[in-house]
């Protein structure tokens, strides 16, 4: 049985056995949820542990055993124009859709959830508001090693980009001494990887059973249908970007979900994509036989600095507010909004709620109420694990469309641009 048919079964299993559990109401069986549920936060720890590791080795021996330098410098311009492309293709399409479903929020109950007050407060008091001054310091971290204890993803690729580029410019004797080694830690920590993804369905049911029982008969009203529209605006931008890949990739649509559904299933039951990322390299090379060059390139990137999934976020979030709220969102609004997202997402920070740090100015310059950030947080589990699963899907929908524009420009030039 594919590994992706294993995990999609366990998946499917776990919801409808939490939802049983949850509609008995059992005292022993919620007791037996308990005991499984440590079992998908220890997988989940087992996949991230793997993850620095993995991406710092595949970024170096990308960049740095690079024969023509130059090449590093064209395919990260290819990269940023897909990242761009692609966000900016789902902002246009969002600000229309969004505009349409925006009546169907227009109730002003203006009463926030358990929750929603509180998660409000600790932004503000955090002060945590991010500017491009303070972005722009975060990149270059004082000390790499607690960037990488601290998950820190942007500072640490950043790093690891000039580290790479200083090896490609080093002797040759250390550059193949360096690009050796990690080019075999590479190797031992894809093998590792291949152990741990074959725990997965275990893993995917342990997490999602949980979820499954905790969320039965929980949402109601408004919220439920944020929660249920946001989900399936996810899975429809999900779709769009398989069937963009494969058409721009030049493969079938087939092969690219049959790749990108293990990682997909990660991501939408552990609601992290650093967590599918190891299922992603994977997929790419494996499933698509995409370069490693490119995949140790441009997966690492994305996911640091490519969320295809904020323009999504960001807009049906501040229309639900303004609906909760009765607060009038005009269209040039709902385009403020979306297109903020489209060049402040990169500057995301890598803490949780990192995005709703980033919203709250965004709020208050279309005059929203900041409570409604911790609103969004308050209901955010549920949507959560859809955007993650579409943030996901667009870092392997980039990476497949910058291998076949690399491809095709090493065809067309006298100097390969991969090897």
């Amino acid at each position: 049985m594919k590994e992706g048919l294993r995990v999609l079964i366990a998946f499917v299993v776990a919801i409808a056995a939490g939802a049983a559990i949850a509609a008995s109401g059992n005292s022993t069986l919620l007791k037996a949820v308990d005991f499984i549920a440590p079992f998908g936060g220890l997988w989940v720890t087992a996949i991230r542990m793997t993850v620095i590791p993995l991406v710092v080795s595949l970024l170096i021996i990308g960049v740095a055993s690079a024969a023509n330098v130059k090449a590093i410098g064209r395919l990260g311009g290819r990269t940023l124009i897909v990242f761009l492309l692609l966000l900016t293709a789902t902002a246009a399409v969002v600000v229309p859709a969004g505009l349409m479903l925006s009546p169907l929020f227009s109730h002003g109950s203006g009463t926030l959830p358990a929750g929603a007050a509180d998660a409000a407060r600790e932004l503000a008091a955090g002060g945590q508001t991010q500017t491009f001054a303070s972005w722009l310091t975060s990149l270059l971290p004082a000390n790499p090693v607690g960037a990488a204890a601290n998950g820190a993803m942007m500072p640490l690729i950043f790093f690891t980009l000039l580290l790479a580029l200083a090896i490609a410019h080093s002797s040759e004797q250390s550059r193949e001494t360096l690009t050796g080694f990690f080019r075999a830690l590479s190797e031992a920590m894809l093998t590792m990887v291949r152990w741990v993804i074959l725990a997965a369905p275990i893993g995917v049911f342990a997490l999602v059973l949980p979820l499954a029982v905790s969320t039965g008969g929980t949402l109601a009203g408004g919220i439920a249908l944020y929660v249920v529209l946001y989900s399936a605006a996810c899975l429809i931008l999900t779709a769009a970007l398989c069937g963009i890949a494969a058409a721009a990739g030049g493969i079938s649509l087939r092969r690219f979900l049959r790749a990108a559904l293990p990682a997909q299933l990660i991501a939408l039951s552990s609601a992290s994509s650093l967590a599918a990322l190891p299922a992603l390299f994977e997929g790419a090379e494996k499933g698509l036989g995409l370069p490693r060059r490119v995949t140790g390139f441009v997966l690492p990137l994305a996911a640091s600095t490519f969320k295809v999934g904020t323009p999504l976020a960001w807009t049906i979030g501040a229309i639900f507010v303004a609906g909760f709220y009765g607060v009038p969102l005009h269209a040039g609004a709902v385009v403020t909004i979306a297109f903020s997202a489209v060049f402040l997402s990169i500057a995301l920070p890598g803490i949780p709620r990192g995005a709703f740090i980033m919203l709250t100015p965004v709020f208050l310059s279309v005059g929203l109420p900041v409570e409604g950030v911790g609103l969004l947080i308050a209901v955010d589990a549920i949507p959560d694990a859809f955007v993650t699963t579409l943030n996901a899907t667009g870092y392997l929908a980039a990476t497949t469309v910058v291998a076949r524009a690399s491809v095709t420009v090493a065809d067309e030039s006298t100097t390969p641009v991969l090897a």
